[in-house]
Formats: C-alpha cells, sequence, structure tokens
C-alpha cells in the first residue's frame, strides 16, 4: 500500500477508487471510495503501523519497525514530498 507499506497480496485487500473499482496502490484499510480513511501525518500512520509491524515481525522491536518505516514510508507515493 502507498500509504501504509502493507503488501497488497490479496484482492481483498484492494481499497476502492472513487468510482468503485479496486486500487492497485492502496489497501482497503488506507482507501475508500476514493478518500482516505484517515486524515493523519506520515508520523501518525507510522505510530499507527507499528504495533502492526512488530505483530508481523516478532523478531523486531517498535523501536526497530519504527526506524524501518521512518526510512521507507518517504518513498510512499502518499507521502513522497
Amino acid at each position: 500500500c502507498q500509504s501504509c507499506g502493507m503488501p497488497l497480496g490479496s484482492y481483498e485487500l484492494l481499497g476502492t477508487d472513487a468510482d468503485g473499482n479496486r486500487s492497485s496502490e492502496y489497501c482497503c484499510y488506507c482507501l475508500k471510495d476514493g478518500a482516505f480513511t484517515a486524515d493523519c501525518t506520515m508520523d501518525e500512520m507510522i505510530e499507527f503501523c507499528v504495533p502492526h509491524m512488530v505483530a508481523a515481525h516478532p523478531e523486531m522491536n517498535q523501536d526497530e519497525a519504527r526506524a524501518a518505516m521512518k526510512k521507507f514510508f518517504p518513498s510512499l507515493k502518499r507521502w513522497k514530498k
């Protein structure tokens, strides 16, 4: 996902564009009907994602997950400057 970084591995995880079609770039948690589901900053998104990243990668602690996302998120379409 170009907002939260989650892999878009299945059709069910794809968000929806304004026309109702599935988005190829954003997940269903971040994009619904062509609008972002959360009005947040990149840092707020990272903090929301930290527990999910740690759950998916138990070898990481929260600080490692946060540091990895702070490096990666600026390359995502939603957060690029």
